[in-house]
Parts: C-alpha cells; sequence; structure tokens
C-alpha cells in the first residue's frame, strides 16, 4: 500500500524505529532494569494511542515492529497476544491524556535517580551542565507501586507543564515533543543526579554558583531539544547493530 510499511504509516513507522532507538540506547548506556520499566511515544496523528514494550522484553530486544500499541484505557490495539506492564500504562497514559504538547515520555529505576528520589531535598543541579534542571523539575510522591488508576490526576498535576520529574522513593520520569528530547533530557538528569550524589558524597563544603549565572544557564540550555545528539546515538547503534529498525 503506498504510503505505508510493514502495514503501518510512514509516520508510525517512524515513530516505531525512534522509540526502539530509545530502548536500544537506553540499555547501550546502562540505565535499564531487567525487563522493567518504559518509554512511549505517541502514535502519530492520535491523541488516545501510544506504543510501548512489550513485557518480558529486554531493552535489547525491542525492534521497531514488536512494539505494542494501546490506547488510554488500556486495550492492545495489535493483532496477536500482548502483556503489558500495567504500571507502564497507568504512569503513561496519565501524561500522555493530560498533555497533548507530549509525544514522548520515558520512565528509569536508575541508581543515581533512585538515590536523589529518596532525599528530602531532592535535586540540587550543582555543575553548568546540570543546571537546565534550575527550578524545571517537579515531584510526585511515592503511592505504593503505581497499579492504581486513580493515581494519574494528581500524578499529572504534580508534573503540571514540566518535562522532568523525581517520583520520590521511585525514579525518573522525562517527557518531550520528540523520542529525543525525552530521551536526551533523561540521560541529562540521571547524569545530574549522579553528579549530586558525587559531590556530596565527599563530606566537604558545597560552592553553588550565582543564581544570576545559573538562571541564565538553565534558560540557555532549555533551549536545547537533543536533535542533533539523537543523529550521532543513531549512528552509534547502527554500528553495533541494525535490528531495531526491523
Amino acid at each position: 500500500m503506498a504510503g505505508t510499511r510493514n502495514g503501518y504509516s510512514e509516520a508510525e513507522w517512524q515513530a516505531r524505529v525512534d522509540l526502539a532507538a530509545a530502548y536500544r540506547l537506553t540499555d547501550h548506556f546502562g540505565m535499564t532494569t531487567l525487563v522493567y520499566n518504559h518509554i512511549t511515544a505517541r502514535v502519530p496523528g492520535t491523541d488516545d494511542q501510544f506504543l510501548i514494550n512489550e513485557y518480558g522484553l529486554g531493552y535489547d530486544e525491542v525492534k521497531a515492529s514488536n512494539l505494542v500499541k494501546i490506547d488510554l484505557d488500556g486495550k492492545v490495539r495489535e493483532e496477536g497476544d500482548h502483556r503489558i506492564n500495567f504500571a507502564g500504562y497507568v504512569i503513561h497514559s496519565a501524561v500522555h491524556g493530560a498533555r497533548h504538547d507530549v509525544n514522548c515520555v520515558m520512565h528509569t529505576h536508575t541508581p543515581y535517580g533512585m538515590a536523589v528520589s529518596a532525599l528530602e531535598e531532592g535535586l540540587v543541579p550543582l555543575q553548568q551542565d546540570t543546571y537546565r534542571f534550575h527550578e524545571r523539575v517537579a515531584y510526585h510522591e511515592f503511592e505504593g507501586l503505581a497499579v492504581d488508576t486513580d493515581e494519574c490526576e494528581r500524578l499529572v498535576t504534580d508534573l503540571g507543564d514540566k518535562d522532568a520529574m523525581i517520583m520520590r522513593n521511585h525514579g525518573l520520569l522525562t517527557a518531550g515533543r520528540t523520542v529525543a528530547e525525552a530521551w536526551t533530557l533523561m540521560w541529562q538528569l540521571e547524569r545530574a543526579c549522579q553528579v549530586q550524589v558525587l559531590a556530596q558524597s565527599t563530606g566537604q563544603a558545597l560552592h553553588q554558583a550565582p543564581l544570576p549565572a545559573i538562571e541564565k544557564t538553565a534558560g540557555l540550555l532549555g533551549q536545547m531539544h537533543g536533535s542533533m545528539e539523537w543523529e550521532w546515538l543513531l549512528r552509534v547503534l547502527d554500528r553495533k547493530d541494525t535490528s531495531y529498525r526491523e
């Protein structure tokens, strides 16, 4: 059929390739938790459908063709039998349903992100690269495993219009207009948590930059959306394994 690829529209197939790349990159950079956690992408041209990983596959096994399309009610829109991480559905359907400016949502349980999620003070940006998160991080209180759809409203209320969230005693969440934006923002958020934990672990007094410099830096870095890095990241993947494109 004209304008389609492997039974999907060209736009959806590209979204699938980008999302599969995000899973492979998460594995490549060591940000996985076995087969758990999730990254989702809105199906182009829809307000109520998104793509998610098949529950049980490792991130290194995800490819464009085995992503699963579901709707905001949790109904699978693919043929065959598929397993979906219900907590993934709860978290991601909440954001996709409330934030139509968001096309990709990423959630991780990374070591430094989990560590900072357990700190009462939360994230403390301490260095040039991490100042992009100055007053740009939301917080959501832990309510147990995210299997209660009643939590959706509170989660999106806490997220508001921000694109980065620390889920208390849980992990990290980022949202972006593109897969590239959400993924690179997550990499940067985890790095910000790492810098904080390492700096605090020295036990030495911490030096903080002047507030005007922090605010200026946050504004400039906030204009970067990951597109340049994404082109290189895809080249890294393609040199390693192109099967994510299948």
